[in-house]
């Protein structure tokens, strides 16, 4: 079980394949076990990372809620990258995972050769939607705090986290945004970027349309009968469009 050491947190991740880098950040709540179709999909060609951001799956879940950080989530990804051998990678994730792709590339655009944003929004450019975005993040966690895991829902069936307390921490600190920087660095992203959603993801689809339209170049995948969770939902569909981006761009 390939883990690194962050100043006493423990990061899991796993790498399938051979060739250029793509690392997968999974979403809120979910594990890196949810890319398990695409480490066998898209490794053919491409060395595939899977991880597991603080607080989640066989990631460590420290007490203190600093350490659960948006540039501490970036860090851990430099590190990952690092820890394989790459300078740079096609960075992608889905809704969390999204955003911190994003927040990766604004940090570090000299290490992002592609983007993948995948069912995710690019935060608020104005403070009362922001609050409004983040007061639901704190309920989150608040409620996870009372009832445990049963707050997830039956959608996290099957999925392990070693302490349900990292989730509270992450719902209050990853979750939660503090300013416009996210959205207002799209227009100097300049590698190739997807954009992907599935089409019954509907809070999800103006944002989707928005970076579409804000990054220069971005190409836009909506795929059918599909909702927030879209590479399982329609893995098939998920994976060739993936590999048609990749290779049209020479990634």
């Amino acid at each position: 079980m390939p883990v690194l050491q962050r100043d006493g947190v423990e990061i899991f991740f796993e790498t399938k394949g051979s060739g250029p880098a793509i690392l997968l950040t999974h979403g809120y709540s979910a594990t890196s076990k949810m890319w398990a179709g695409q480490l066998e999909a898209l490794s053919d060609n491409h060395t595939v990372i899977a991880w597991d951001l603080r607080g989640h799956g066989q990631s460590g879940s420290p007490e203190d809620g600093a350490l659960y950080r948006e540039a501490l989530t970036v860090a851990d990804i430099a590190a990952i990258l690092d820890a394989n051998g790459f300078d740079k990678a096609v960075i992608g994730g889905l809704s969390l995972g999204g955003y911190m792709s994003l927040a990766f590339h604004a940090a570090h655009p000299e290490r992002v050769s592609g983007l993948l944003i995948i069912d995710c929004g690019p935060g608020y450019k104005r403070d009362e939607p922001r609050e409004a975005w983040n007061k639901q993040a704190r309920e989150r966690g608040d409620d996870i705090e009372r009832n445990g895991v049963a707050a997830l829902g039956g959608g996290s069936a099957g999925v392990r986290h070693k302490d349900v307390g990292g989730l509270v921490h992450a719902a209050r600190n990853m979750l939660t945004q503090h300013d416009a920087r996210i959205i207002e660095s799209l227009p100097n992203v300049v590698v190739p970027t997807l954009v992907v959603a599935g089409a019954n993801d509907k809070p999800f689809l103006a944002a989707t349309d928005y970076m579409a339209g804000k990054i220069p170049g971005a190409e836009k995948l909506i795929i059918p009968s599909a909702g927030h969770v879209v590479n399982k939902d329609q893995p098939d569909a998920f994976n060739a469009g993936i590999l048609k981006f990749l290779a049209a761009n020479s990634l």
